[in-house]
């Protein structure tokens, strides 16, 4: 632990009817943060936006945070992530995630089960794909190459391309404890998307034990330069609200659980009752504002500097900005987060 942080702005998801934000991109660029990152859901893809971003920089990092290891085969990822690499000068931060089995099995027409082993699958192939040490096969039971069957005229084949850098940055997105444990073992870095710092070594001490020295902690952290706190906080709340009562099924929800495992485990239990029982207001109102706050920071800069001691003695090592969305707040956070 150390009070260190490296900065970058998380863009999320490209929305057809939001601006460009190459210019909140290439101001991030001139005031130092390190990297910028998009995401993927079941709408824009993750690393299209990062291709337009990368063509009008020069120097920040390019991350998917993150792109979902069912929407792609390894080798088809493994392609994408080569090419953009390449084209952006080695910039790329390759994050992956398994997502849910709502999106897995309602979107992409694929199985959920088993999903620790088939990232840890994933990622060996994509790792001997960029290597092309030897054409490629696996007899893994979620990837295998040749595939078995079919025409029977598969043949192991190497990548044609030489990858600009043979060991692309790996992150997992990870919320249980066993797949944060996985990438530390197969990942070069773990994005949480809901992070407590406080409470991160409670949550996840035993499962962060063998991450080495240069394991990277890049936290999502909604951050609002703000005087108006009150509408700040129900800005996350109303976010909680979603991923917590919304975002899975009622028997399994990942988020959820994380809010649990954080001391909240009845908030999350009522608040996902209530969201499914179509009173949606009354789920916001059982929210509390310090789960809000312990997840955010937002409001005053002097408030936010306050709010930062906390990220600093935790083990987060990166904090990956959402919600600045013009220059004057990305330097006041920039000032705040590095000095």
């Amino acid at each position: 632990m150390g009070t260190d942080l490296r900065l970058g702005l998380n863009l999320g998801y490209w929305q057809r009817d939001a601006d460009d934000a190459t210019e909140l991109v290439q101001a991030a660029e001139r005031l130092g943060y390190e990297s910028v990152w998009t995401a993927e859901a079941y709408g824009s893809d993750a690393f299209t936006p990062l291709a337009w971003y990368g063509a009008r920089t020069s120097r920040i990092k390019l991350g998917t945070s993150v792109a979902q290891i069912s929407a792609r085969s390894p080798a088809a990822t493994a392609m994408t992530a080569m090419t953009l690499d390449h084209l952006t000068g080695g910039r790329l931060l390759l994050g992956i995630g398994a997502s849910g089995p709502q999106v897995v099995e309602g979107w992409y027409g694929a199985p959920f089960p088993k999903p620790l082993a088939r990232t840890r699958e994933y990622v060996d192939l994509m790792r001997r794909i960029w290597r092309r040490e030897e054409p490629v096969t696996s007899d893994g039971e979620h990837y295998p190459l040749p595939y078995p069957g079919g025409a029977n005229l598969g043949k192991p084949l190497k990548l044609i391309t030489r990858p600009l850098r043979a060991e692309i940055p790996l992150y997992l997105g990870a919320e249980g404890p066993k797949n944060v444990a996985l990438a530390t073992e197969i990942a070069d870095g773990w994005l949480p998307l809901f992070a407590f710092p406080e409470r991160i070594e409670r949550m996840y001490g035993p499962s962060l034990a063998a991450a080495g020295p240069d394991f990277d902690i890049a936290a999502m952290v909604l951050t609002l330069v703000t005087d108006d706190v009150r509408a700040a906080l129900d800005g996350v709340k109303a976010m909680l609200t979603l991923y917590i009562g919304g975002m899975g099924a009622e028997s399994r929800n990942f988020h959820a659980d994380i809010i649990g495992r954080m001391g909240y485990a009845e908030t999350a239990r009522e608040v996902q009752a209530l969201y499914l029982a179509g009173r949606r207001d009354a789920a916001f109102a059982a929210i509390p504002d310090e789960l809000a706050d312990g997840i955010s920071l937002v409001g005053p800069a002097g408030r936010i500097r306050e709010r930062l001691e906390p990220w600093r003695r935790s083990p987060v090592t990166s904090l990956l900005v959402m919600g600045p969305r013009d220059e004057r707040s990305l330097r006041t956070i920039r000032d705040l987060v590095l000095g």
